[in-house]
């Protein structure tokens, strides 16, 4: 604990996961990417340079950006920056100019640190630098408080823009404190991770990359999913730990050789979107490995749930929550339809029956969770965080079935989860609608065998000549990353109710 002398008050101090790894096992792997292989010792090292860098252009509590890919600067500049005592704001490099400034911008960015090819390709000014830190270059660094903010993480919002959830570094701790909980360990020291899932999302920036630097273990990196390149990663570098998404269980039990590829891996983890069962089948049947499941947000940092802490096995569900996590079900009017997790005070739970609920299964309710792991709101201003009593409703329904596990139902909103990846029809729909021969979208989720969804928008289009689908997705290119981008379908009206709104129902 460390005395603030002009407060009066005992903060606590945030933990540096790279120090602790360094000083645990400072020759251990930590880091495989390529021809680059980096110890504890000289990450920490490297850290503390990218760290000196940051704190010497910026201010305490200002926000870094970082465009980079699941590299080896990626690495360096979000822990130098936290180190640093400055909010790290990861931005997606495939992201187009209006995208990534538009976060930038949010933010408030005081510096950007971007490669080549991203700084050319977005034109985002002059605040931009290259990952290169001079470990000459020293500065004062700042104590960091583990109530500090850490992290901007850009989430879709449903007004068409982004919104950031923002993280502290307890709330990223004790995510970590709260998978150790679970036996046997998912991710422990001696492991080799794949580090696959891009590092600008919460899954692969916390629960992939956090987790290697919280154990002390190896992580390997690949900057791009290729399927056979991805399996002679794993093969070569004897990897135990995979940390991925349904479309690359998918595309790995169809590439051959994959069983003797993935001999070696111990855990295999998929979170970010649903697992289908027929893919779980098939990759058990291929590889004779069983995936864990798991169920979360980018605001709870981001694990709620898994398979690991119910039944392994069991691929139609997401598990039981973290230990340390409470979990509500409950119906639109506030009605508790089930809880699970950290006991809670007996009169909470006076009216329900929660054995003749579990045993007969629940009817659907929305996810509502209550966790250290929670982040503080939206910036800026907190607005949307957990309630006074601590607990934030998801927008996800699930019920409970006769094992008291939590099966996945839909969103209350229109969330569509492309390969994991949050996309929202209003943001497609803004950038269709501003098209002088659009005269209005609608965007609805479609099933894709590879992405799980893909978003498909509805058009009713003007003028002579209007528009053909095809320059419509040319359009959506210019203004919309890759996996944003919907197939187009072009209709001569839209279903509406009686008041105007309309009728999305129908189109799905």
């Amino acid at each position: 604990m460390t005395f603030v002398p002009d407060s009066g008050v005992v903060e606590e101090p945030a933990r540096d996961p790279v120090a602790q790894a360094a000083a645990r096992r400072p020759q251990a792997t930590a880091l495989i990417a390529g021809d680059t292989v980096l110890t504890w010792a000289d990450l920490d090292a490297k850290v503390t340079a990218a760290a000196h860098f940051v704190a010497g252009r910026t201010a305490p509590g200002d926000r870094v950006a970082s465009v980079l890919g699941n590299t080896v600067e990626f690495v360096v500049t979000w822990f130098g920056t936290l180190r640093a005592g400055r909010v790290a704001v990861p931005i997606n490099p495939g992201y187009t100019a209006d995208e990534a400034g538009y976060a930038i911008a949010d933010a408030g960015c005081a510096l950007i640190v971007i490669g080549q090819a991203d700084e050319l390709r977005l034109g985002l000014g002059e605040s931009c630098v290259r990952p290169e830190f001079d470990a000459a270059v020293t500065t004062e660094l700042p104590r960091v408080a583990a109530d500090d903010l850490a992290v901007l993480l850009y989430t879709s919002g449903t007004s068409g823009r982004p919104k950031a959830a923002m993280l502290t570094h307890a709330a990223l701790a004790a995510n970590h404190e709260q998978l150790d909980r679970i036996e046997p360990a998912v991710v422990g020291p001696d492991d080799v991770v794949l580090l696959s899932v891009p590092f600008f999302h919460a899954y692969g920036l916390n629960t992939g990359l956090g987790s290697v630097a919280h154990h002390a273990a190896t992580g390997v990196l690949a900057d791009r999913f290729e399927p056979a390149a991805t399996l002679d990663l794993i093969a070569e570098h004897r990897v135990t730990v995979v940390v991925g998404v349904p479309g690359m269980y998918q595309a790995w039990a169809r590439q051959a050789g994959a069983g003797e590829a993935l001999r070696g891996v111990r855990t295999a983890v998929c979170g970010a979107a649903p697992l289908d069962q027929a893919t779980a089948a098939r990759f058990r049947a291929v590889t004779g490995k069983t995936i864990l499941i798991g169920y979360g947000l980018t605001e709870c940092a981001p694990v709620l749930t898994t398979t690991a802490v119910s039944h392994p096995e069991k691929t139609g569900s997401i598990g039981r929550p973290l230990p340390g996590v409470e979990l509500s079900l409950r119906t639109r009017n506030g009605v508790e339809l089930w809880r699970d997790g950290t006991a809670s005070p007996e009169e909470d739970l006076a009216e329900l029956d929660l054995a003749v609920a579990v045993s007969a299964g629940t009817d659907p309710g929305e996810i509502v969770v209550r966790g250290p792991n929670l982040f503080a709101g939206y910036w800026p201003d907190g607005s949307g965080g957990p309630d006074p009593d601590g607990w934030w409703p998801t927008g996800d329904i699930a019920y409970a079935d006769a094992d008291g596990d939590l099966v996945l139902v839909d969103r209350i909103g229109e969330l569509i989860l492309v390969n994991g990846f949050n996309v929202y029809p209003a943001e497609i729909e803004r950038v269709l609608d501003a098209h002088p021969r659009v005269t209005e979208s609608a965007v609805v989720a479609r099933p894709d065998s590879e992405a799980g969804q893909r978003p498909h928008a509805y058009v009713v289009v003007a003028g002579d000549p209007p528009p053909s689908a095809t320059e419509l997705q040319v359009h959506c290119a210019a203004r919309l990353a890759r996996f944003k981008l919907p197939t187009i379908e072009l209709v001569g009206s839209l279903p509406r109710s009686a008041s105007g709104k309309i009728r999305k129902r129908e189109l799905r």
